[in-house]
């Protein structure tokens, strides 16, 4: 790296009104960067103010210097260091943002302030970053699960488009022809395509937690309930709560409206939920309950964990999450987890990436604390102090 580049890398990051040797458009950046960062080490005298129009200049700056995955955390620092998520509210502004799922959480917390010409604003902004999460996230699970459960109903008399092949070598190798060089295969094994009733369905409840603090959890939790809503050979349903419950199932084919009918904040009372999923469960055995949490229990601590025992006894496959989200290590109840993780039940971060094959290996019944594990996930051990 050259002196002058040093030096101009150095003048960007400390900021001030030192722009000598900047060009036009690095003093452009330095100038969007102070608005911001000034009262953080930063010199300079920029400053953002409470004007829309000044705010959206700002923005369309940012924009210009750096990639979208940068701009939304910009953003982000923004309304949370400056107070702007009244300007949210005008649906002129609202339409030149960075949609992210940060932002969709902040509007459904900001929509019950909301005039009417802004909340169609606000919906069009939901829609393109539901559009987009669906794009990214529904062809895998799509797959992933439908393989999964097709893959559980075998036949042994397959159409030939039905045949599951490596199985089939399996379970004929005693039949290889060595002058041949083949197995002649005297067992098929296929997928079936029977028609499944309700009963026989697999059950999936999200039973997720809508407190400020799970906001990205909640967002992609619905969009997955969206997408397993629409396989047929799944039942599924989604239940949010804080110390009210919410039972959004029946709006699972417009992931839009579901994402409005989410009411983020309040408390915690994760043991109301819980009775209220037990409620809905008909067939224990076939149920997967992923109850999506940071297990700060606001009602009753001892119930809820009495709870979760009764579902795990009865032969519900229990798993919690503490965050289904793209960040880090998510900050959560130890003890409750702990205490949870000693019933056998799964304890652990998620991305929405991992989710599809977290859901595969549920739906087949294998060992999802074995499958974190082999893929790198930090699992809650029991008895934690």
């Amino acid at each position: 790296m050259s002196e002058d580049e040093r030096i101009r890398r150095w003048k960007l990051a400390l900021g001030g009104e030192d722009m000598d040797g900047l060009d036009e458009r690095d003093q452009r950046l330095s100038r969007a960067l102070s608005a911001l960062y000034e009262t953080e080490g930063r010199k300079g005298r920029g400053g953002l103010g409470a004007s829309a129009p000044k705010v959206s200049r700002w923005l369309g700056d940012i924009r210009e210097f750096f990639p979208a995955p940068v701009v939304q955390v910009i953003q982000k620092d923004a309304f949370e260091r400056l107070n702007l998520k009244a300007l949210m509210l005008e649906p002129e502004f609202l339409s030149t943002l960075e949609a992210d799922v940060h932002l969709v959480a902040d509007l459904i917390s900001l929509r019950g302030a909301m005039p009417e010409k802004t909340i169609e604003t606000a919906r069009m902004v939901v829609g393109k970053v539901v559009e987009d999460l669906m794009k990214r996230l529904q062809s895998k699970t799509v797959e992933k699960l439908t393989g999964a459960l097709n893959r559980s109903q075998r036949t042994r008399r397959p159409r030939h488009s039905d045949i599951d092949w490596p199985r089939t070598i399996r379970a004929n190798l005693r039949h290889y022809q060595r002058d041949l060089n083949t197995v002649v295969p005297e067992t098929l094994v296929g997928f079936a395509r029977k028609t499944r009733t309700r009963a026989d369905l697999d059950h999936v409840m999200l039973c997720v937690d809508q407190s400020g603090s799970m906001a990205p959890s909640v967002v992609y939790a619905s969009i997955f309930a969206a997408v397993m809503a629409s396989l047929p050979v799944l039942s599924t349903q989604l239940v949010c709560f804080d110390t009210a419950i919410i039972d959004l199932t029946e709006d699972l084919a417009d992931p839009v409206k579901v994402l409005f009918g989410i009411q983020l904040g309040g408390g915690t009372d994760i043991n109301a939920a819980l009775a209220y999923c037990q409620t809905k469960i008909e067939h224990p055995a076939k149920t997967h309950l992923v109850l999506i949490t940071d297990l700060y229990e606001g009602g009753d601590a001892a119930s809820m964990l009495a709870r979760v025992t009764a579902l795990k006894q009865s032969g519900v496959n229990v798993i919690v999450l503490l965050a289904l989200s793209d960040d880090g290590r998510p900050s959560y109840d130890i003890r409750h987890a702990g205490a949870i993780a000693a019933m056998d039940c799964p304890v652990f971060a998620c991305t929405p990436d991992q989710f599809p094959d977290l859901m595969a290996t549920a739906l087949t019944k294998q060992d999802v604390g074995q499958w974190a594990s082999a893929n790198g996930i930090e699992l809650v051990r029991g008895n934690q102090a």
